[in-house]
């Protein structure tokens, strides 16, 4: 069997908030988009897409898929990342959870 993740979609309220958001963590860009859907790859497309939808409904109850984004600075990539709009939601010893500006969480980890 040869299969692997190509793209990780997260579903949004404002496409174009959200777009900013997620270019501006992951340093991706923006590939294509429409008016409900925008898919950002990294630069050297070595890396798994990340797609944008635009969707009616809100966000409710906790994620059932969150990304992990590894780095070798802890602190200051969950402050960077924190400056651009995200909130704190737990801290542990090797990584962050922190929510983008609607509410998905993610998880900051020690590399």
């Amino acid at each position: 069997m040869s299969i692997s993740i190509g793209n990780i979609c997260i579903d949004t309220n404002d496409l174009g908030r959200s777009t900013a958001f997620w270019q501006a963590v992951t340093g991706y860009q923006v590939a294509s988009s429409d008016e409900g859907t925008t898919y950002l790859e990294d630069a050297n497309k070595s890396g798994v897409g990340l797609s944008l939808q635009a969707v009616p409904e809100g966000r409710e109850g906790k994620n059932r898929l969150h990304l992990d984004l590894f780095t070798d600075d802890l602190a200051g990539e969950a402050d960077r990342i924190q400056a651009l709009g995200a909130s704190e939601v737990r801290r542990f010893d090797s990584w962050v959870v922190l929510a983008d500006p609607e509410g998905n969480q993610f998880c900051v980890v020690a590399a």
